[in-house]
Order: C-alpha cells, then sequence, then structure tokens
C-alpha cells in the first residue's frame, strides 16, 4: 500500500485554513514583513494576528496556494486571483485567492465561502418586516432591483438568499451572471464571467435574454453597457437584480444618471433600491467586548440591517435626480443602526464606524 507523501508546506496551510475555518474567521491574510510572515484572520469587522511564520515560509506557503488554485508561481510581478475547493469537517469550503506584489514579496488574502452555509431566510435582516418586503418585491413579473453597500456588506448573500427562496415558492427560472461565483446552487443556473473567453457582463447577459429567464441576476453594474442593458432587461419583461457600490439606496439613482441611462426608462423599470449594512451584535454572555473564545464570537454575531428605498419616495430621488424639489422621507441605515442600539442589539461603536454623515447637517 503506498502512502501518498505530505509536505511540511503543504501541512501548514491546511493547518492555517482549517483553524480560520473552525473560528469562522471570513478572510486569512498572509502578510511577509522584514524578519518574518504575518498570518491574520478577519473576524466580524477586525484583523485578528494568529500566526507569525519564519521569512523563509512565506514564499513556499503562498506557493503551495497559487499551485493549488492553478495560478502562475513564477509570476510576482503583478496581480493574480483564483479560486479552489476543499472539503474541512464533511463541507465543501470554497477559498477565493488574491495575491499583491509588495516591497518585501508578494501578499495573498484568501476569503472563504463555506458552499453549504446558508442564512435562513427568516434570519436575513434583524428586523423582520425588511424580510417580508424584499420578498414581496420579487413577486413582480419584471423590474429592477438594485441592492448597493460597500464589499464585505452581505449583498451577495442577501441576494442569494432571496433567489433561492424565489425560486421554490414560486417556481421560476433563475439565471445569475457572476464574477467570481461564490456559493454553488442546484435551484439557479449560474454562469461564470470569463472575459479572456469574451464572457464579459454585457455579452453574458445578451445571451442570457435569449435563454427564457423569469429572474436574472447580475453580479455588479460596474460600466454605462452593463448598466444599459440591465436596464433594457428589465423593459423586456424580466426580473432583473444587481448590486452596486453607492453608499445609500439613493446614490444609486444618480449613478445610473452618470451611467447615462434614459431618465424615463429609470422611471419605467426601477422598483426598489436597498442600501445594506452588516453590523457586530451585542454579545448577550459578554456584553461591549465579547472574548474571541466566546461561543457567539464570529459571523454568528453579526447581522444586516437594511435601507428600502421604493414607492413614493423612490419617485422623489428620481425627481430630485432631474432637479426638481421633492418631499423624501424614509428610514436610512443611520436611522436604522440608531434603533437598533437603542433596543440594545447594535453596539454603540457600530455607529461610529458605519455612519459617515455629519451630525451637524
Amino acid at each position: 500500500m503506498v502512502f501518498p507523501i505530505v509536505s511540511a508546506t503543504e501541512m501548514l496551510a491546511d493547518r492555517i485554513v482549517a483553524d480560520a475555518f473552525r473560528n469562522q474567521a471570513t478572510d486569512i491574510h498572509i502578510i511577509p514583513r522584514k524578519k518574518d510572515t504575518l498570518v491574520q484572520f478577519r473576524l466580524t469587522s477586525k484583523l485578528i494576528p494568529r500566526l507569525c511564520l519564519p521569512r523563509e515560509d512565506c514564499d513556499r506557503l503562498i506557493s503551495h496556494f497559487k499551485f493549488s488554485a492553478n495560478m502562475d508561481i513564477g509570476e510576482k510581478r503583478r496581480p493574480q486571483s483564483g479560486a479552489l475547493i476543499c472539503e474541512l469537517d464533511g463541507k465543501r469550503l470554497g477559498l477565493r485567492l488574491s495575491t499583491l506584489p509588495s516591497n518585501q514579496t508578494e501578499s495573498l488574502v484568501i476569503r472563504l465561502l463555506p458552499q453549504n452555509e446558508q442564512i435562513p431566510f427568516h434570519q436575513l435582516s434583524l428586523f423582520p418586516s425588511i424580510t417580508r418586503k424584499l420578498l414581496a418585491l420579487l413577486k413582480h413579473a419584471h423590474g429592477l432591483i438594485i441592492f448597493t453597500g460597500p464589499t464585505g456588506s452581505g449583498k451577495t448573500t442577501t441576494l442569494y438568499s432571496l433567489l433561492n427562496e424565489t425560486a421554490h415558492m414560486f417556481q421560476r427560472s433563475v439565471i445569475t451572471l457572476e464574477d467570481p461565483i461564490e456559493k454553488s446552487y442546484d435551484s439557479v443556473l449560474q454562469v461564470q464571467v470569463n472575459e479572456k473567453a469574451g464572457v464579459t457582463y454585457a455579452a453574458g447577459l445578451k445571451a442570457i435574454l435569449r435563454h427564457d429567464p423569469d429572474i436574472i441576476m447580475v453580479g455588479e453594474i460596474r460600466d454605462s453597457e452593463t448598466a444599459k442593458i440591465a436596464v433594457r432587461a428589465a423593459l423586456t419583461g424580466h426580473l432583473v437584480l444587481s448590486t452596486m457600490h453607492t453608499r445609500d439606496s439613493r446614490g444609486a439613482v444618480y449613478r445610473l444618471h452618470e451611467f447615462g441611462v434614459n431618465s424615463l426608462e429609470v422611471e419605467q423599470t426601477l422598483i426598489a433600491v436597498t442600501a445594506q449594512r452588516l453590523v457586530e451584535l451585542t454579545c448577550p454572555y459578554c456584553g461591549k467586548d465579547c472574548s474571541p473564545y466566546c461561543y457567539t464570537y464570529g459571523r454568528w454575531k453579526r447581522a444586516s440591517v437594511f435601507e428600502l428605498l421604493t414607492g413614493r419616495n423612490l419617485n422623489g430621488v428620481m425627481r430630485e435626480v432631474r432637479g426638481e424639489s421633492a418631499l423624501i422621507n424614509y428610514p436610512t441605515i443611520k436611522d436604522t443602526i440608531r434603533k437598533g442600539i437603542a433596543l440594545g442589539y447594535i453596539k454603540e461603536t457600530e455607529y461610529e464606524r458605519l455612519v459617515y454623515e455629519d451630525e451637524k447637517t
């Protein structure tokens, strides 16, 4: 019987990934320094130093991860990205890798994406009323719904949960266009953006329209061409869901205007815009400062809060974009976080971390 030879570097890499996964970390940072290598885990919104390695181990460790993800090991002068799937404790775990050249050597960040893990639909939002409103929006036969928020705010998780729910409840054909595909779902048809093969967001969206979908999920509206095609897809009788990087929900309407989308088409297609933030909850056991060894520590100690812009308020923002005066009054992210703090659900420090507006305005 022949036993496979496992190198010390491979064992170290497996140990780091397993440690991060069991501590519910979302990212692993491998940072080279002059004398050593620092391995950090991102737990909630904080980077926690986890391990210091000898400097010579850094190159071997990063090379191992790059080889496993089919990346170019010899190329260290330009950024690279890759992905791979592994199995830990009987669960499938997706790893998304990103290298970045630095003045020392290259650094590596690994995003952990548990494949079998899905937030139950009823736990999607800290306040359940918003969850019901989001599901009600998916009953529309056609239109455009945009989810906004910074990177890591949970937009993709929200989209997946909504699409999975509507695919089962309403028996509708769902096709997604993503870069990259973060989680695999059997209930939806997922398409990977591949610019080298000519499958861009714009080209992929055109092809999807000929595939008889009911709902189309576009990973991100990032340019004028994608924005215009997404709006036209909504005009032709499809429900289109997408994400956009803006600070708040009204910013998405302004961004569509900047992309050159006709204001009349926006009025005819845009159903709702949501802004989302991932907040850290108050620990019922530890109080303000939660110990890393606490049972609730990690990603389950976070929840999403939403700002929903729809109906009259959305029409008011559209008039505002055209330069007309309008009365707009709806609960913003700031209001929702304040409410959570007042009820004792959200840490007070989250308000300072997530709210940028000047209190004097």
